[in-house]
């Protein structure tokens, strides 16, 4: 078992590099990697903003670099690594693709769709369930997020305080 979680761990520590690419950005930090045979053959980090794109997610765009080097749509003997428990798109992509496993580092209470919300990963009505593991570097995964949005919400109060001060003084 702590040798499943290391690797857990190594790998949840790729998608956290690929959520600081997104920080750079000033994009919302999720990452994400899929690993097959012990090799990660998809990244992805959140790009919506850059992108101006709904579907800019990063578990979108590391299925579809993984599909790109596998040559198929069906992931089926690969492992998907994620900062944030994935939104309904996100989790519908992974049942589409046959993802049979996801590991998350936190969860996403207003909007995940892998335990908080919904669970459409381990829907027994699909045709197709993914195993999660869920907490896996949680105190990292969610710190960069909340630093994120503590960041933003200061970054907005200062704007709107700017814009009150400025149209005082016409």
């Amino acid at each position: 078992m702590a040798i499943i979680k290391n690797i857990h761990e190594k790998y949840m520590k790729e998608a956290l590099r690929q959520a600081k690419k997104a920080l750079a950005l000033g994009e919302v930090p999720i990452g994400c990697i899929i690993v097959h045979e012990g090799k990660i053959i998809g990244r992805g980090y959140n790009r919506r903003n850059t992108d101006k794109n709904t579907l800019s997610h990063a578990e979108i765009t590391a299925i579809k670099r993984a599909s790109k080097v596998i040559g198929d749509w069906r992931l089926e003997e690969c492992v998907l690594y994620v900062t944030l428990e994935p939104c309904q798109m996100c989790a519908g992509a992974i049942v589409q693709a046959r993802i049979p496993e996801v590991v998350m580092g936190c969860m996403n209470p207003k909007a995940g769709c892998a335990g908080s919300v919904l669970n459409i990963l381990e829907l027994p009505q699909f045709n197709h369930q993914a195993a999660v593991t869920r907490g896996i570097l949680e105190d990292e995964c969610s710190e960069i997020l909340k630093k994120f949005f503590a960041s933003l919400r200061e970054r907005n109060k200062k704007e709107k305080e700017e814009k009150a001060a400025s149209s005082e003084t016409t």
